[in-house]
C-alpha cells in the first residue's frame, strides 16, 4: 500500500470556524472569525466598481488565452502606482494568485536567490506565513510585537532586528496588522528604517489591507517611505480585500531594484521561480483592476467604496468600545477602537473565546482575534454583553 503511512493533518482552525458557524442554528450567531469584510446584511459584497469592470471584459474579451509569466502587463503598471505612488521608485510587479501566492513566490526567490538568509516575522502573525516560509526551507526567527499585555513592544523589535544577522529578511505588515490590529507609528517606522539600513537587512512588506486602515494613499505611507530610502525593497500585494475579489487570487509581488538591469535580473528569476509554481497566473481579477485603475470614474467609484468599507470597520470598533460602557469594560477594551483594520488581537483567554462560542454562539479564533469587520453593527450591546458574560 503506497499511502499507508500517510497521517491526517487537522484541518485549518479558521476554516473549521467557517464549518462550525454555518451548523449553528442559533439566528443570534456572530462570525468573527473568518477574515473577510462584510456589510450590514452580513455579505460580502462584489463592489459596484467591479461589478461594472467584469461586465465590460465580458463585452470586450475576445480571448481566454493565457497571460504571460509577469501576468496582466497593465495590472502591474497600475498596481505599482497603487502600491507605490505615481513617482514610484524603480519597480516591477509579477502577478500572482492571490497575496498568499505573492508571499510563496518571495520565499522562493530568496531561497534561491540569497541563499543562507534567515527571515524574521513578528511574534505574532499571521500563521500561514510561518509554513510558507518554512516550507521553501528558509530558516524564521521572530521578533516581538505584541506582548503578554497585549501592548506593541516596538522596543523589543527594535532590539531583535538589532540583533539579527546582517543580510537577512524582515517581513513587515505594511498597515492593518494581521492578527493584532495594532500597527506602528511614523516614528516607528522612522526607527525600523534606522535598523534596516544600519544591519543590512531587506525588508519584504506584506501589504493585504490597503486602504482599510487610514486611506487608500495613508496606508502606503510606509511602504513608499522605504522605497524611497533603500535601494531594494519586496512587497507583497493583495486585491481580495479592498476590491473585494477574494475568490478570484488576484495578488502580486513588486520588487523594487536600484537600476533597470538589476530589476530585469531579478525578474527573470520571478518568472522562472513562477513557471514552476503555477506557470502563469489567473486573468480575470488583474483584468478587473486593471479596468478599473485605468478609468477616473471607475477608480473614484471604487475609493468610495473602499472608504465606506474602511469608515464601517471604524465605526464597529468604536461602537464595540461604547456598547462597553455599561458593563464597565470599556477601559479594557479600548485597545479595540485604536487598532486599524479588520482584526483585533482582544486580549481574550482562550477559555473565555470558548464560552463565547458555547454560551452565546460568537465565533473567533482561539487566540482571541476577531474580525472586527464581521460584526453586526444593529446588535453590537448584544455582543458587549456576551464579552461581559465570559469576563466576569
Amino acid at each position: 500500500m503506497h499511502f499507508q503511512a500517510i497521517t491526517r493533518i487537522p484541518g485549518d482552525p479558521i476554516l473549521g470556524l467557517m464549518e462550525a458557524y454555518a451548523k449553528d442554528p442559533n439566528p443570534a450567531k456572530f462570525d468573527l472569525g473568518v477574515g473577510v469584510f462584510k456589510d450590514a446584511q452580513g455579505l460580502t459584497p462584489v463592489p459596484r466598481a467591479v461589478k461594472i469592470a467584469e461586465q465590460r471584459l465580458v463585452d470586450r474579451q475576445s480571448s481566454k488565452s493565457y497571460v504571460g509569466g509577469h501576468g496582466d502587463a497593465a495590472f502591474g503598471r497600475l498596481l505599482c502606482q497603487l502600491v507605490l505612488g505615481k513617482d514610484s521608485a524603480l519597480a516591477g510587479a509579477t502577478q500572482t494568485p492571490g497575496g498568499t501566492g505573492a508571499l510563496r513566490l518571495a520565499a522562493e526567490f530568496i531561497q534561491r536567490c540569497l541563499p543562507g538568509r534567515g527571515i524574521w516575522l513578528s511574534d505574532p502573525t499571521w500563521p500561514i506565513h510561518e509554513t510558507i516560509f518554512a516550507g521553501a526551507g528558509l530558516k524564521v526567527g521572530h521578533y516581538p510585537y505584541v506582548g503578554a499585555d497585549n501592548r506593541l513592544d516596538v522596543s523589543g523589535m527594535l532590539a531583535a532586528l538589532e540583533a539579527a544577522p546582517e543580510g537577512d529578511i524582515v517581513l513587515l505588515h505594511a498597515c492593518c496588522h494581521n492578527p493584532t490590529g495594532f500597527d506602528l507609528s511614523r516614528d516607528d517606522w522612522g526607527r525600523v528604517l534606522e535598523v534596516v539600513k544600519r544591519r543590512s537587512l531587506l525588508p519584504l512588506i506584506d501589504f493585504a489591507y490597503q486602504g482599510f486602515g487610514d486611506g487608500l494613499d495613508e496606508d502606503a505611507w510606509a511602504v513608499r517611505l522605504f522605497a524611497a530610502e533603500l535601494p531594494e525593497l519586496l512587497v507583497t500585494s493583495s486585491c481580495s480585500k479592498n476590491f473585494g475579489l477574494y475568490r478570484e487570487r488576484t495578488g502580486a509581488l513588486l520588487a523594487c531594484c536600484a537600476d533597470t538591469e538589476k530589476l530585469l535580473d531579478v525578474r527573470s528569476q520571478l518568472a522562472f521561480i513562477a513557471r514552476n509554481l503555477w506557470s502563469t497566473p489567473p486573468d480575470h481579477g488583474a483584468a478587473v483592476v486593471a479596468e478599473i485603475l485605468a478609468d477616473p470614474e471607475l477608480k473614484s467609484l471604487w475609493t468610495s467604496e473602499v472608504e465606506a468599507m474602511r469608515q464601517r470597520i471604524a465605526r464597529l470598533r468604536n461602537g464595540l468600545v461604547e456598547a462597553l460602557v455599561p458593563h464597565g469594560l470599556s477601559e479594557r477594551f479600548a485597545h479595540i477602537a485604536e487598532q486599524r483594520g479588520m482584526f483585533s488581537y482582544t486580549g481574550l483567554s482562550p477559555d473565555q473565546v470558548a464560552a463565547l462560542r458555547e454560551r452565546h454562539s460568537v465565533y473567533m479564533v482561539g487566540t482571541g482575534r476577531a474580525n472586527v469587520a464581521g460584526a453586526d453593527e444593529a446588535r453590537l450591546d448584544v455582543l458587549a454583553a456576551a464579552i461581559a458574560d465570559v469576563c466576569k
